[in-house]
C-alpha cells in the first residue's frame, strides 16, 4: 500500500486533486483541504456580491464537497475520540450553513463558515509546528502558496 494513501489522501483525491498529494503528509493534506474550502467560500462571496448565481452555487458546492468528502471523511472517529466527533458535527453544521447561505443568498453565513474554518486551520498549523520535529518535511505551506493545486471543477 502506498504510504500516502491515508484517509485524508484518498478523500482529497476523490474531490478532484490534480497535483501535490503524492508528496504531502497527511497533516499537509488536511491543510490543503482547509485552504481549498476557504478559497471556495471566498469565491462564493465574490460571486454573491456580483449577483452571479450559477457561479455562487458552484463555488458553494465545491466548498461543501471539500468539507463533506474531504475533511469530514478524513476524521478517524475511533482514534480521535471526542475531538473527532465534535469536528464531525461542526463540519455537518458548516455544510448546513453553506446550503442555507446559497438558498437565502446570505453573505454572513459564508463569513461564519469561513471564520470557523480559519480557526480550525490556525489550530492545525499550530499542531504541525509542535510536531514538526517528528514529521520530517511536514511544515505546512504558507497560505499564499495554495493556488498550486486544483480542487476540481468550479
Amino acid at each position: 500500500m502506498n504510504p500516502f494513501q491515508t484517509a485524508p489522501a484518498r478523500a482529497y483525491q476523490e474531490i478532484g486533486l490534480e497535483t501535490g498529494v503524492g508528496s504531502a503528509s497527511p497533516h499537509q493534506l488536511v491543510l490543503m483541504l482547509l485552504d481549498g474550502a476557504l478559497d471556495s467560500i471566498a469565491d462564493a462571496r465574490r460571486h454573491m456580491q456580483a449577483g452571479n448565481i450559477p457561479a455562487r452555487g458552484a463555488a458553494i458546492s465545491k466548498a461543501i464537497r471539500i468539507i463533506s468528502d474531504g475533511l469530514r471523511v478524513s476524521l478517524d472517529r475511533e482514534r480521535g475520540g471526542a475531538i473527532a466527533l465534535q469536528l464531525h458535527e461542526l463540519y455537518e453544521y458548516m455544510v448546513r450553513r453553506l446550503l442555507e447561505a446559497n438558498l437565502k443568498n446570505r453573505q454572513e453565513m459564508l463569513t461564519e463558515v469561513s471564520g470557523l474554518l480559519s480557526e480550525i486551520r490556525s489550530a492545525w498549523v499550530q499542531i504541525g509546528a509542535r510536531t514538526a520535529p517528528t514529521m520530517a518535511g511536514a511544515a505546512p505551506a504558507p497560505r499564499q502558496d495554495r493556488r498550486a493545486v486544483s480542487y476540481g471543477m468550479a
